[in-house]
């Protein structure tokens, strides 16, 4: 660990997808660009599921780590769904991308565990993809 990571504080970021369609593989996207890993895989039974890691925190305020995307004024995670997440028997392929730009250097400080609940399901019926528009942030976790 250099001296800009700080050791003593730790956080964890939980995301939980609400009822995404059954069938469908969904994955905490580990890497960037064409070299990343899907980790954390799950087969959506049509139940919320829940992804969390422990992002690396720079200079006590900053987020980073594999799992953490984007400039730093910008930072996003990725959620990887059906052929993104390594399932081979679907023709879907998205990704599911959740700001990480409402977590305030307060709330890193505080440490714990803070989550986010996003929707699952497009109003198509089909996963949801994209930025994700609709959620309340990350709130600290209740469990």
């Amino acid at each position: 660990m250099t001296n800009k990571e700080t050791s003593k504080l730790h956080l964890t970021l939980r995301i939980v997808v609400l009822q995404p369609p059954a069938g469908i593989d969904y994955a905490l996207q580990k890497g960037k660009g064409s070299n990343y890993e899907p980790v954390q895989k799950q087969r959506s039974t049509g139940k919320d599921l829940a992804f969390e890691f422990q992002p690396i925190i720079k200079d006590g305020a900053s987020l980073a780590g594999p799992f953490v995307q984007g400039p730093p004024e910008k930072r996003f995670l990725y959620i990887d769904i059906g052929t993104y997440a390594g399932q081979t028997d679907t023709a879907c392929s998205r990704r599911l991308k959740i700001p990480l730009t409402d977590i305030t250097a307060t709330m890193i400080r505080s440490g714990g565990v803070f989550q986010a609940r996003v929707p699952g399901t497009g109003s198509d019926g089909t996963p949801t993809c994209a930025t994700v528009k609709t959620f309340e942030g990350w709130k600290p976790a209740k469990h």
